[in-house]
């Protein structure tokens, strides 16, 4: 930030995104298409350079030659201003081993702090979706003299064992507990329905983050992750706070999508936020001009709709044609829906391809999937669970160009 404190960005990317299988059988979690136009790693990104912090590290590992690719091809930033956004990949700067955890990531990247020295770090996830001014939370990690502070979302209770639970002190700001992923944590005070869960994103004054990491090395029996093993550390010495993150407010945000965040870690809720999308009042909507979604829009042309071609509550992306019907549904560039086809609340990536008369419903198809004329997807549960990959919640998914029988 130009006459403020300087701030470092790293973005953790290295994610093998397991439960998004098979949409990462080929690529990083944060790789993966969103909406459309976008990858994931592009709302995290927009988030930082929007909001001022224009030198960042995206630190990469599983399978990572798209998102590397994107990242350069994409992220430009000033070189005159000394502005960049960079992968890193994994280096084995401190021996032959990969990651043992995002801990052990930035450890082995303490040389681009060393190279930037800022002030304070913010270390944010690759892989959810959401609109966040990083700035405000800059602004609460200072004046509460914290060492970390750590951006929190309030969700059911049921929902805990999914992410890492900061459980508040009597004050409301300093962190008393953070739990990673636990089965039973305790509901907030007059709330107990509902528990704190950490978004993934931190911010550091330098010295207290860089010194955490060392001491975690040394630690023979830590799992050297940021939430199993640093926040816990912090939280315990009584340097961590939470910023509440229903306080940050984006220019140019409804309060329909006020508080918008969404882990897309399993088909289920990527598919559901894909679903937000779509409605005349979207709970996110990506048409944002004052806080835009950055991202590389590609050299192609209109969407076209030829015949009684029709596409109601969809997202549709240029260099889609549309020949058959598309209700609420996300076309990537590229999609082609033949005559007569069918495509109802599904999410189709980039050159995705239906034949005449085929029907689509409930589905994800990855890029370059061909629907042979007459096929259907999400008409026959008993088939579609034999064939294809199915999710908990009957969300139909095929990976990258898989064949359609």
């Amino acid at each position: 930030m130009r006459g403020g404190p300087s701030v470092l960005g790293i973005v953790l990317a290295g994610g093998e995104g397991k439960r998004l299988m098979p949409l990462t059988a080929d690529r990083a979690k944060p790789a993966v298409t969103f909406g459309g136009m976008y990858r994931l790693v592009d709302f995290v990104l927009s988030s930082l350079v929007n909001g001022d912090i224009l030198r960042i590290c995206v630190l990469t590992q599983y399978k990572s030659h798209s998102l590397d690719r994107h990242v350069t091809t994409t992220w430009r930033m000033s070189s005159l201003l000394g502005n960049y956004v960079t992968p890193v990949p994994a280096q084995q700067r401190l021996g032959r081993r990969w990651y043992l955890g995002s801990a052990d990531a930035i450890l082995q990247s303490l040389n681009l702090v060393n190279d930037e020295r800022p002030d304070y770090i913010a270390v944010f996830g690759a892989d959810h979706v959401y609109r966040m001014d990083p700035r405000q939370m800059l602004k609460q990690h200072i004046e509460g003299g914290a060492g970390v502070t750590v951006a929190g979302i309030k969700v059911p209770r049921s929902e805990a064992s999914s992410f890492g639970i900061i459980t508040p002190a009597s004050d409301g700001a300093r962190l008393e507990r953070f739990l990673e992923k636990p089965t039973d944590p305790p509901g907030l005070p007059g709330d107990p329905g509902r528990v704190f869960a950490s978004m993934g994103n931190y911010l550091f004054t330098t010295k207290v983050l860089v010194d955490a990491l060392h001491r975690d090395a040394e630690d023979q029996h830590s799992v050297h992750d940021m939430g199993g093993s640093i926040l816990p550390m912090l939280t315990e010495r009584g340097v961590a706070q939470l910023y509440d993150f229903n306080e940050n407010h984006v220019p140019g945000e409804s309060a329909r999508e006020h508080g918008y965040w969404r882990d897309v870690g399993t088909l289920d809720t990527y598919y559901e936020a894909h679903m937000d999308l779509i409605p005349d009042r979207p709970a996110f909507d990506l048409d944002n001009r004052r806080w835009p979604i950055y991202t590389h829009p590609g050299q192609l042309p209109p969407a076209r709709f030829i015949g009684a071609g029709i596409a109601s509550e969809s997202v549709v992306s240029p260099g889609c044609i549309v020949r058959g019907q598309v209700t609420r549904s996300v076309l990537s560039p590229g999609v082609t829906v033949g005559e007569g086809a069918v495509v109802q609340g599904s999410v189709l990536h980039d050159n995705v391809r239906i034949g005449r008369g085929a029907v689509v419903r409930g589905s994800i198809l990855d890029k370059n999937v061909d629907v042979p004329p007459g096929a259907t997807i999400g008409v026959n549960p008993e088939r579609d669970q034999e064939l294809y990959t199915v999710s908990k919640n009957g969300v139909i998914a095929l990976g990258k160009g898989q064949p359609v029988l």
